[in-house]
């Protein structure tokens, strides 16, 4: 039988609970209920189709959720704009990555900018050419000519610029060199080390479980397993029925 764990962190920052959501007549979301503790990182793992990357969409209100709460230190953000949630503390890097095309990479960061809410770490646009050498290389580059590795940098980094307490970061290793894969890694344990929670889609479970703290395995459009990573591997049917390909 799946294992359901609560989480046991003393300060909860963000809070999903019994989330719902449609496509049409299609129930995508069916109860969706996890916590993010202040500089965690919680993978969404399971296959294709499990509800993962709905869940952020809800959360950020791209997906208006049709009943369930999130909840940012207590304030209720379920059904707002996704412009009010950005702005009360939480990023969203879409798999899509959707850069500003007919713009620089400099005019993209500094589209992403904006004044951190309280308690959020202030990030600088030095910090993130120290993370992706190749964007300080590139930064009077218009982001439509760029690769998809480097398109996928940029996103991460504007979003950082907004100050999030929370970012949401779905898919960001998919198609991309070994190289920029290990750095967007180490990106997302930085952003953990300085008090940033992260709420991380990614199918190359090696990864999921090397940066996370804690794994929240979907399947059939809700929560069927959490618990640390430790915790996963070591179950094989577990990763055998909602994981195996």
């Amino acid at each position: 039988m799946s294992q359901m764990k609560q989480s046991n962190s003393s300060a909860q920052l963000l809070q999903v609970k019994d989330l719902h959501a449609h496509y049409g007549k299609s129930h995508i979301l069916q109860g969706v209920s996890f916590d993010v503790g202040r500089g965690e990182v919680i993978s969404l793992l399971g296959r294709n189709g499990s509800g993962r990357s709905t869940t952020m969409k809800s959360i950020m209100g791209l997906v208006p959720p049709s009943a369930g709460q999130v909840q940012l230190q207590g304030k209720e953000l379920a059904g707002a704009r996704p412009n009010t949630i950005c702005r009360s503390g939480i990023a969203y890097v879409p798999e899509e990555r959707e850069v500003f095309a007919n713009l620089t990479v400099d005019e993209n960061l500094r589209m992403g900018e904006q004044p951190a809410v309280p308690g959020a770490y202030r990030w600088t646009v030095e910090q993130m050419f120290d993370y992706f050498p190749r964007l300080k290389e590139r930064r009077n580059t218009k982001a439509g000519s760029m690769s998809g590795g480097e398109q996928q940098m940029l996103t991460i980094c504007r979003s950082l610029l907004g100050n999030p307490l929370v970012i949401l970061i779905d898919e960001p290793t998919e198609g991309l060199a070994p190289k920029i894969v290990a750095q967007v890694g180490e990106c997302i344990k930085d952003m953990r080390d300085k008090g940033v929670s992260v709420v991380l889609v990614e199918q190359k479970l090696a990864i999921a479980l090397k940066v996370s703290t804690r794994v929240c395995v979907m399947g059939h459009g809700n929560i069927v397993f959490e618990g640390t990573p430790e915790e996963l591997t070591s179950d094989k049917k577990l990763l055998t029925e909602w994981l195996a390909v």
